[in-house]
């Protein structure tokens, strides 16, 4: 099965997370980014037991679908989720990220997703080994290597994190597989460059895009720096 992912020419995908977006005025901090060409917004869901923060459910998600036709990359940090992914579903998600850490029977989680017509992604914390991934990753759609621990925006890039990128885009392509190689935490305008170049298909940003005084003008200078 050839990928669709992986070409190291063209410029990663942004997902701006709507974590670190004020709500106070969503609708147009959604709509800067959505103008500057942002093709998907990550939406980090906590619960604060599987990560130590609370963030929102399905209702809020719902709510948000009404202000954008943009993919919905909702990314399920909580325990126990194969209990609510069919909620975050209906409420307007297209991909619906789980974590390997959170379930034991992570293969019958991706089906379900599945069959419930989102894209099926998985997310690995930072101290998890690719090499546990070698019966899933023929099954999801993509993986999404954390470069922080997840629970928090605003942290540091963990500097091992491109080497572990690297060895999962190889992973990805010596299987032939069509997986989307997503990375989020702690990537701004001086390291996305470096991210893009491992490999990531994908590039989720939060404070390096919302933390700016212009997010608009962040999403452009990243895709500049990448083309220069």
């Amino acid at each position: 099965m050839k990928s669709s992912f992986g070409d190291a020419r063209r410029c990663p995908k942004i997902a701006p997370s709507l974590l670190s977006a004020d709500f106070a005025d969503i609708r147009a901090q959604m709509a800067v980014v959505a103008e500057a060409g942002a093709d998907y917004f990550h939406i980090d869901v906590m619960d604060g037991w599987f990560v130590p923060n609370i963030t929102w459910g399905p209702k809020i998600i719902k709510d948000l679908r009404k202000l954008t036709p943009l993919t919905f990359d909702t990314h399920l940090m909580i325990v126990e989720p194969e209990k609510y992914v069919d909620e975050f579903i209906d409420a307007g998600a297209n991909i619906v990220t789980v974590h390997w850490e959170a379930t034991v029977h992570a293969h019958r989680l991706i089906q379900q997703i599945k069959s419930g017509g989102a894209r099926a992604g998985l997310a690995v914390n930072p101290a998890t080994s690719l090499s546990e991934l070698d019966q899933i990753l023929p099954y999801i759609d993509l993986l999404l290597i954390m470069s922080v621990n997840p629970g928090f925006g605003g942290q540091s890039y963990i500097p091992t994190s491109t080497a572990k990128i690297a060895a999962a885009r190889r992973m990805i392509a010596d299987g032939g597989y069509s997986v989307e190689l997503e990375v989020d935490g702690g990537v701004h305008a001086e390291n996305f460059v470096e991210v893009g170049r491992a490999g990531a298909d994908t590039i989720v940003m939060g404070a390096g895009i919302y933390g700016t005084p212009n997010p608009g003008a962040a999403i452009k200078l990243v895709r500049e720096l990448w083309a220069n």
